[in-house]
């Protein structure tokens, strides 16, 4: 076994061993057919078998049956940033749709969406996070569900259920009813905690993730929607993003990312193999509290994030002097704790804890950060 760093990247993200070594064993011969998987045709048996069985292991691990489309597509979450409006904005007659901003990411969504229509915010968290020497715009709670303004004729209703680069996570999703909207989809972009938990699907119109996280490597996006919302996309929408196109392809209806559907069929075999995704749930919750419970005791590192809205993925934190940052990351290096800087829009540090990520890991990391403390607190 060859000895590798802890890996807390937000993305492209550490994969399970096991899949890699998997994906590795069968580079040059899928299963016999002499071929790997990168030389297929994306219609051809081998690969349709690949394919199916990768949506039907999906579709067990999140319970949802037929009346959801389970669509593989290209261009990441941000390309979903502009195909979700090119497809649903006009789904109630007026191109229309309503968005709640948590972070980055869902600002982002709205900033492209707008595009397409007109789009309004329904709620906000945004505030000025202020620690010693710094200061910026920030984003570390989520509205509450009382104070989010849908319009009930908007086509869809967005906000993104984890935040990568500010840490803000909330999974109870409310339900058109609670929001006096009830012919209003929730359509969530859940890319940074997709397949971390179980989701409930019961007041989702549609749910998009990118697979960098935790379902597979760069190159492939998960996109579930609900049939009915399928068919009204506008008239400049191309045809390879079409939802109606790609689904009635089982997205195949041009040449999709064929060894990314692969790998990422084989994490879906992976948790499957785990329990499913309560069971991963269990692993993710004790790896989370082992690193937030170190933090919160700590009186050196900072934590801006309301507790009630933490990310069980995405964990950032700050050193008290920017100024030791450097040495920090220097000294993470040669413990093997790799790709822990923050994002560069905030600073400081960021620890992603993926599913493939183990508490094993997590506790190299919590040793480090206690002899850093001591060191220079």
């Amino acid at each position: 076994m060859i000895a590798r760093p802890w890996n807390f990247s937000a993305g492209p993200s550490v994969l399970p061993e096991a899949v890699l070594t998997q994906a590795a064993q069968e580079m040059l011969d899928w299963h016999g057919s002499g071929m790997s998987v990168m030389e297929m045709s994306h219609r051809g048996s081998a690969f349709t078998q690949i394919c199916d069985e990768a949506e039907a292991d999906l579709r067990e691990l999140l319970g949802i049956g037929d009346d959801y489309a389970v669509l593989f597509m290209q261009g990441g979450a941000t390309a979903e940033n502009a195909i979700v409006p090119l497809n649903l904005i006009s789904r109630s007659g007026q191109p229309r749709a309503d968005y709640v901003i948590t972070g980055s990411w869902s600002s982002k969504s709205f900033k492209e969406a707008k595009k397409y229509g007109d789009v309004c915010i329904a709620a906000s968290s945004e505030s000025v996070w202020q620690d010693i020497g710094r200061q910026w715009n920030a984003f570390t709670w989520v509205p509450p569900v009382s104070d989010w303004q849908v319009r009930s004729d908007a086509s869809y209703l967005h906000f993104c259920s984890n935040e990568t680069i500010g840490g803000v996570e909330f999974t109870q999703w409310p339900s058109p009813v609670e929001l006096d909207s009830p012919n209003v989809p929730l359509v969530v972009d859940a890319s940074s905690h997709f397949l971390s938990r179980p989701i409930d699907f019961s007041h989702v119109g549609m749910l998009y993730a990118g697979a960098q996280k935790n379902a597979g490597p760069a190159g492939v996006t998960v996109v579930i929607v609900r049939r009915d919302l399928i068919g009204h996309a506008l008239p400049i929408c191309p045809s390879a993003f079409d939802y109606a196109n790609v689904a009635r392809e089982r997205s195949r209806f041009n040449t999709p990312p064929t060894y990314a559907i692969y790998v990422a069929g084989l994490v879906f075999k992976w948790l499957l193999s785990l329990g499913g995704l309560e069971s991963i749930e269990a692993k993710n919750k004790q790896k989370a509290e082992a690193l937030y419970d170190f933090l919160d005791q700590s009186s050196f590192y900072q934590t801006p994030v309301h507790p009630a809205f933490r990310s069980r993925m995405n964990v950032p934190f700050f050193l008290p002097d920017p100024e030791l940052d450097t040495t920090f990351l220097k000294g993470a290096m040669a413990a093997g704790l790799h790709q822990l800087k923050g994002h560069k829009t905030v600073g400081g540090m960021r620890a992603s804890i993926y599913n493939a990520m183990t508490l094993q890991g997590v506790l190299a990391l919590t040793d480090y950060l206690k002899s850093f403390e001591r060191e220079h607190g």
